[in-house]
């Protein structure tokens, strides 16, 4: 990369409660940042906070053409540095038993699929150009799964094991996957969900992106195949 040049960085899932804060820790660390959208509400949401400082893009992140057209928009230009990925869905306390097929199906679609898509979209630029970041958000779920959370605990479990995968296939060329794995996260969503809970335990959004932000920079160029726990007191 010459001098000068401005890193792109897309975050999907960045209009959401934790992606508020991913996004603003991405433009305060000097990226170009487009966050990927489908709910209209949070879009608005995201302008509101951020302004012009992102690129907001209308993108299915289950869709290969959606993801597969943004790369070949990049890859005309820059590229992609880094891609952040925070999509992810929760049915909140459904039993496995309880649960249909498409259910099941939806959950793990949004908890892993959606990340091997825009892997799979993003990575062979990132390889081409010797450099590159991946950081996916998975949970603590993954390791210490909880009754009611049996499609979402498998979701992030696989999305950790393709987080590994994966960055055993691209090592060697200067690109690094990684996950973290939050606990309970500080978000308005989560705090109507609890609201008996004591937040103060919980991992703010803020510190949660500034993990993030790291493992993207070229600090964090040794961490490859991670899966970081940031539970804070949760």
């Amino acid at each position: 990369m010459e001098d000068g040049d401005v890193r792109t960085a897309v975050v999907t899932g960045g209009t959401g409660g934790l992606g508020l804060a991913v996004s603003a820790a991405m433009v305060e660390a000097g990226y170009r940042t487009i966050v990927t959208w489908v709910v209209d509400r949070e879009a608005e949401q995201a302008r509101a906070a951020l302004g012009d400082r992102v690129e907001l893009r209308r993108l299915d992140v289950t869709s290969p053409d959606d993801a597969n057209a943004l790369a070949a928009e990049l890859d005309g230009g820059s590229g992609c540095w880094a891609l952040v990925h925070l999509v992810g869905g929760y049915l909140d306390g459904r039993p496995l038993g309880q649960m249909s097929l498409d259910e099941w199906r939806r959950q793990l679609d949004l908890n892993a699929t959606a990340a091997a898509v825009m892997m799979g979209a993003l990575l062979p630029g990132m390889v081409r150009r010797h450099g590159g970041r991946v950081v996916a958000v998975s949970s603590r779920a993954a390791l210490a799964p909880f009754a009611g959370a049996s499609a979402y605990a498998a979701g992030k479990a696989a999305l950790i094991a393709l987080v590994q995968a994966a960055s055993q296939e691209v090592k060697h060329d200067g690109v690094t996957v990684n996950c973290v794995l939050p606990s309970v996260i500080d978000t308005p969503g989560n705090r109507a969900a609890q609201p008996d809970a004591d937040t103060e335990r919980w991992v703010a959004p803020a510190d949660l992106a500034a993990v993030i932000a790291f493992l993207c920079s070229d600090a964090a160029r040794a961490v490859t195949g991670a899966a970081i726990p940031v539970y804070g007191r949760a």
